[in-house]
């Protein structure tokens, strides 16, 4: 590992091309300041005749992002290894889509390749306030990784806690916000609070925090674009639609009935961990956003660019 405090962001390499590793090259490209950013992509990805496939490259391309072919899924951990070790820092934004399984191999590789810092992916909650065993099965590799992580000292890593996506709370099929029905459902109770931050404001300030001097070692990192409660989205968006709303609350025995009733949902398990209200919410004034002065999107200016009339 280099001594160099100001070494571990020249020569960066992004794991997955989709919506939040996209946010995170455009804001690496646009504050590198020098330094190489790369994107593992599969050989398919990048040998492709797909015009939606072809639009993405020639985007990375503008932003003077290069592509190296791998493949997270049939590569074995020591030839992930040999790819990541040519980087200084790495950055898995490969979410849960890719399989079980995928985030313990990824960090494995990361640690075998002596990397100098890794930034694995947790862009989410609080993993260690709700622990293991939590409704939401999939969380358990997560604390596994930080396990793997703090068990070691060959590489330094970053946790970006973000809490959850914007746009996932007003997915219909996750069932918070029903603007079909003009209804708004708490998970738990209306007071219950949730963080939640945009995909393109994860990008803008995970690049902050790669480069940030002095940087940021072991440690977790929390961001916000706001913390709410349901009480408080239910108005914003009852504002926004000019319209009363109907709000019902789902409680937390409620949701474990449900669960009880398809406990492979996905979704039921999620609605679940949100609404005990364990590790899914922080205060915003103590977040890195704030401390620094970044502007993020707010609550209330993203339903106004998405819901307003």
């Amino acid at each position: 590992m280099s001594n160099n405090p100001n070494s571990g962001s020249q020569n960066i390499l992004v794991l997955g091309a989709g919506e939040l590793g996209m946010a995170v090259m455009r804001e690496l490209s646009a504050q590198a300041s020098g330094a190489k950013v790369s994107v593992l992509l599969r050989a398919s990805a990048i040998d492709t005749q797909d015009p939606s496939r072809l639009a993405q490259l020639s985007e990375l391309q503008a932003l003077g992002i290069e592509t190296l072919a791998g493949d997270i899924a049939t590569d074995t951990v020591s030839e992930l290894a040999a790819l990541f070790a040519a980087f200084d820092t790495l950055i898995n934004c490969v979410g849960f889509a890719a399989g079980p399984g995928t985030q313990t191999k990824l960090t494995q590789a990361a640690i075998e390749s002596g990397v100098q810092r890794y930034f694995p992916w947790q862009f989410g909650v609080d993993y260690d306030v709700i622990g293991f065993g939590s409704a939401q099965d999939t969380f358990d590799e997560q604390l596994h990784v930080r396990n793997l992580l703090r068990a070691q000292q060959r590489i330094e890593w970053v946790i970006v806690s973000t809490g959850m996506f914007t746009s996932f709370l007003f997915e219909p099929s996750f069932g918070v916000v029903d603007l079909a029905n003009s209804t708004v459902h708490a998970l738990g109770d209306w007071d219950t609070r949730l963080t939640i931050t945009t995909p393109e404001d994860i990008g803008l300030l995970t690049a902050a925090i790669v480069f940030k001097q002095p940087r940021f070692v072991n440690r977790i990192v929390y961001v916000a674009g706001d913390t709410i409660t349901y009480g408080q989205l239910a108005d914003v968006v009852e504002t926004a639609l000019g319209r009363k709303i109907n709000r019902v609350q789902w409680s937390v025995p409620m949701l474990r009935t449900e669960l009880a009733k398809r406990p492979d949902d996905q979704l039921s398990k999620y609605r679940l961990v949100f609404a005990e209200g364990r590790g899914v919410a922080w205060d915003k004034a103590g977040t890195f956003n704030a401390q620094e002065q970044i502007d993020v999107v707010t609550l209330e200016q993203w339903v106004a660019g998405h819901l307003g009339s």
